[in-house]
């Protein structure tokens, strides 16, 4: 059975008076499309239990219907400890600003993440999910976006969510910084996908659905 794993932040904090988490809607929309799709999901956090959400993601009750099984899984998610020496057709990593505090320097997300590089499997990621890639290596010990093209959340949108001061990094430059091919939309906010080899990428939340077409495509085509 095709597998993939969703990795989310554990942090629930940008600054003191930031709270932040996962962006519901960047998780729930894959997810739902791969269930849909009959893809089995493990989801994993570097703390497990719990995953936090943003506060401004909060579902409403539509949402909370239509997502209620992508809901249940945050509930409980595996430790990535647990899961790092397994293998996944696909590795996903949804945004929210969590990931730059926590997946952009956890270490060992990124041994699994060059063992999935270097195996030609599938690695996903929307909005500030990319964070996680920012330090990441190859399995050659080459920086793991050097050369690659992909998108992530721009250093205008980050200005527009007035977070700019408030990021550790700016995800644009940081991406760029570590040789990364950025392209991103014409305007802001617009649906922005990038796809090269193994790697997927999407610019911002409104990215969500365009992105997990092209990860169940990409899933149910191997």
């Amino acid at each position: 059975m095709t597998n993939a794993l969703f990795v989310t932040t554990s942090c629930d904090a940008l600054a003191p008076d930031h709270p932040t988490g996962l962006w519901l809607e960047e998780f729930a929309v894959p997810y739902m499309a791969a269930i849909d799709a009959g893809i089995d999901i493990t989801v994993a956090s570097p703390r497990g239990g719990a995953v936090p959400l943003d506060p401004k993601t909060e579902p409403n009750d539509k949402q909370r219907k239509e997502w209620a099984p992508a809901l249940e899984s945050l509930r409980h998610s595996v430790t990535l400890e647990s899961v790092k020496d397994q293998a996944f057709d696909a590795v996903f990593i949804p945004g929210g600003h969590g990931p730059m505090m926590d997946l952009a320097h956890d270490a060992t997300l990124h041994e699994l993440l060059a063992r999935q590089d270097a195996a030609g499997r599938l690695i996903a990621a929307v909005c500030h999910g990319p964070a996680a890639l920012v330090n990441a290596k190859r399995a050659d010990g080459a920086p793991f976006l050097k050369g690659r093209r992909a998108t992530g959340f721009t250093n205008t949108e980050e200005r527009l969510a007035g977070l700019k001061d408030v990021v550790p990094f700016l995800l644009e430059d940081a991406m760029k910084g570590a040789g990364a091919d950025f392209h991103s939309a014409l305007v802001p906010m617009l649906s922005h996908v990038e796809h090269e080899g193994n790697l997927l990428t999407g610019q911002n939340p409104h990215s969500s659905a365009a992105l997990a077409k092209k990860l169940v495509d990409a899933l149910t085509k191997r």
